[in-house]
């Protein structure tokens, strides 16, 4: 290590600053894939809400990517992650935020 160098001391792991979330509540997911219509087909298959609670968002620069919004009500911890694994299991979604 540098003489001039600092250590920065690393903060708590992260399971220990784990928000507080009082269920329900409404939770938004940023959902990125490749188009709208894969987007909307996906989240069709494990939202049954209609109308479909999904709103556009932003077109990458280039045009490669899309996103949009899915805002929905979750009633406990294991319902918002499950549905986060669900996503980001498809492959025609990219990312989820």
């Amino acid at each position: 290590m540098r003489k001039n160098m600092k250590k920065i001391p690393m903060g708590p792991p992260a399971r220990q600053c784990k928000p507080k979330i009082d269920y329900p509540c409404s939770w938004q997911y940023k959902i990125i894939g490749f188009s709208r219509e894969d987007i909307r087909r996906v989240v069709a298959e494990h939202v049954r809400l209609k109308p479909l609670p999904l709103t556009d968002s932003n077109v990458s620069s280039g045009g490669r990517y899309v996103s949009m919004n899915l805002e929905i009500t979750v009633h406990s911890e294991k319902e918002r992650l499950e549905l986060y694994t669900l996503l980001t299991e498809d492959p025609a979604i990219k990312v989820v935020l």
